[in-house]
């Protein structure tokens, strides 16, 4: 178990606020543990408990329906039918392929709610072979852990509420979105939070994904991409030698992106990613292209990276056609946004924060506070209280075809024993 001193080395710029008063930290570990002692939580651990077989075959069972970025439809349909067998009422797909689960509380009608979500989505394309391949206690496959087991987890937990009997005071919508992934983009939380149904309701918001048994999310890391088209009059390797080259300027830009210098604190990151172009080895190209990303914790450095990197892409565009004859043609570049995640982050001093960190305490595990880009960005970004929670206690190699997961019972009931027992306190049980 790896340790840190809670507020001594936060990863979010905006959780770094002065850790809870001794007081607050006594309440709030008196509300993790009443709640750990009452009958109905501990009804509810033994189905997790009896269920644990039951878990890694819905994780199976999820991972070897392929579910492609942007083709997350089987999957879905699949896993509505497991949110109708739970008992969520009000089961639903929306338009754009969220699948919708609702637990209903004991409170008033339309008042606050709590939402958890697990993603559809894989990064894998079409064709990818997601046969789960058992070695003991792991699973290995394409996708098998993220977010597969995220899906899982959350039907565990929702199974063992059911099983328990479990009245939360606060309505509960869980979630299994689309768009997590890559140029997804957060397109099904973006459109969850889109709708006031939702949003002016949400009371906190929990993502399930990742796997570290000690890591609890509370920044979310905002990042820019684009998709770079450089465009010239191409022509012959030997016989046009002499004009613009679109490559040239796009090489310019790599250069120069990489020159660029960014903080460590904030953390602020680049990379240029996927290139693409060009017809013949002995022809000058008439179309390159270059997506690059850009991640900082922090939405004052991003925006500043990238106003910084787009100024980087006009010089290269304007070095390439001094240098060289525009008499056919001269270089140009359309710079087209394929992505932009908002940064943002609870801070430590938010309720969900702190009973959080109870709760891992109460499962005797040393929270590492972290930043990540996940669905919790959106509901972060909007001043939601969000956090991310873990899938499992271990799991490595996500998106590359050798995604392993660890199963062993003890410490993925422990994962699943702290997401309930915040879950439920988020729900207002205590």
């Amino acid at each position: 178990m790896r340790a840190m001193l809670i507020g001594a080395m936060l990863c979010a710029p905006a959780a770094r606020a002065q850790v809870a008063a001794p007081s607050t930290q006594a309440a709030d570990a008196a509300i993790v543990h009443a709640l750990r002692e009452r009958d109905d939580y501990r009804a509810a651990v033994r189905a997790l408990e009896q269920e644990h077989d039951r878990w890694i075959e819905t994780i199976v069972q999820l991972t070897e329906i392929p579910a492609p970025p942007f083709k997350e439809a089987a999957r879905a349909r699949a896993y509505a039918a497991m949110f109708k067998e739970a008992g969520l009422s009000d089961v639903r797909i929306d338009e754009v392929g969220n699948v919708l689960g609702l637990r209903r509380g004991t409170g008033a009608p339309g008042g606050k709610m709590v939402i958890m979500a697990a993603h559809l989505d894989t990064v894998f394309p079409s064709g990818t072979p997601v046969t789960v391949r058992r070695d003991g206690t792991r699973l290995h496959a394409a996708g098998v852990g993220d977010d597969s087991t995220g899906l899982a987890t959350q039907l565990s937990l929702i199974r063992a509420m059911a099983s328990a009997k479990i009245a939360t005071p606060l309505d509960i919508l869980f979630v299994g979105n689309v768009g997590e992934e890559g140029l997804g983009d957060l397109r099904g939380v973006r459109h969850l939070f889109s709708q006031p149904a939702y949003r002016d309701r949400a009371a906190a918001f929990f993502s399930i994904d990742g796997a570290a048994e000690d890591g609890f999310t509370v920044g979310g890391v905002g990042s820019k991409r684009y998709r770079l088209v450089y465009k010239g009059p191409g022509g012959h390797s030997y016989g046009a030698f002499g004009l613009v080259n679109p490559m040239a300027a796009m090489a310019a830009t790599v250069t120069g992106l990489y020159a660029l210098p960014t903080p460590t604190d904030p953390k602020t990151t680049y990379s240029a990613s996927v290139v693409g172009g060009g017809t013949s080895v002995n022809a000058i190209p008439r179309e390159v292209t270059l997506e690059v990303d850009m991640r900082s914790e922090s939405a004052a450095a991003l925006a500043r990276l990238e106003r910084d990197f787009l100024a980087v892409v006009d010089r290269s565009v304007a070095a390439e056609n001094a240098a060289r004859s525009v008499k056919q043609g001269a270089v140009t570049v359309e710079k087209v946004p394929v992505g932009d995640r908002p940064a943002g982050a609870t801070p430590v001093t938010d309720p969900l924060v702190r009973l959080g960190i109870a709760a891992y305490r109460e499962e005797k595990i040393a929270p590492r506070l972290t930043s990540s880009s996940t669905d919790a960005n959106v509901p972060m970004s909007l001043g939601i209280p969000a956090v991310t929670l873990s899938r499992a206690a271990t799991g490595d190699r996500g998106h590359s075809p050798d995604e392993w997961i660890e199963t062993a019972r003890d410490p993925s009931q422990r994962v699943k024993r702290l997401n309930l027992l915040l879950l439920l306190a988020a729900a207002g049980m205590r």
